[in-house]
């Protein structure tokens, strides 16, 4: 259990980083209007991608029983275009903003994605990047309760 442990202490700890980062450049960063129309991906024309560690810290917060799978091309957590899993969020959601310079948000997104390889890397948990929807129907089919299962997704 050790392990899981610190794959969520460490996830939080690149969550509160990106949030550093984005204080640190308020002006670049933008402000989420909480339009929703980002969360719309195919609407808005793009994806959103987790990784491992994300999916388990998701999991262990939010709880695996309330794991929703996408059935449409918005996400599935947004409830009356606000997201229901704010406290929560994938850093891809942390960090994208539609009044936020793209430069910016793309560098903090590499920036972050090298931290999440890092972790897997020092905790010898598989790296995987896939889209949302995969990540949640995969994520419903095992269990973060012991560590042999931390970085197991079917």
């Amino acid at each position: 259990m050790a392990r899981h442990k610190k794959i969520i202490e460490r996830v939080s700890e690149i969550y509160k980083w990106i949030e550093q980062q984005q204080l640190a450049n308020k002006g670049l960063a933008g402000q989420c209007a909480v339009c929703g129309k980002c969360c719309d991906f195919e609407a808005y024309d793009h994806r959103l991608y987790v990784t491992t560690p994300e999916i388990i810290y998701f999991v262990e917060k939010f709880g695996k029983e309330n794991i929703r799978q996408m059935t449409t091309s918005s996400c599935c957590y947004q409830v009356e275009n606000k997201c229901s899993v704010h406290a929560y969020r994938f850093s891809g959601c942390r960090i994208f903003c539609c009044k936020g310079d793209a430069t910016f948000q793309s560098e903090l997104t590499e920036s972050a994605i090298k931290k999440f390889k890092a972790l897997c890397s020092e905790l010898q948990i598989p790296y995987r990047y896939v889209e949302l929807p995969v990540a949640l129907k995969e994520a419903s089919g095992f269990s973060v309760r012991s560590p042999e299962d931390c970085g197991e997704m079917h």
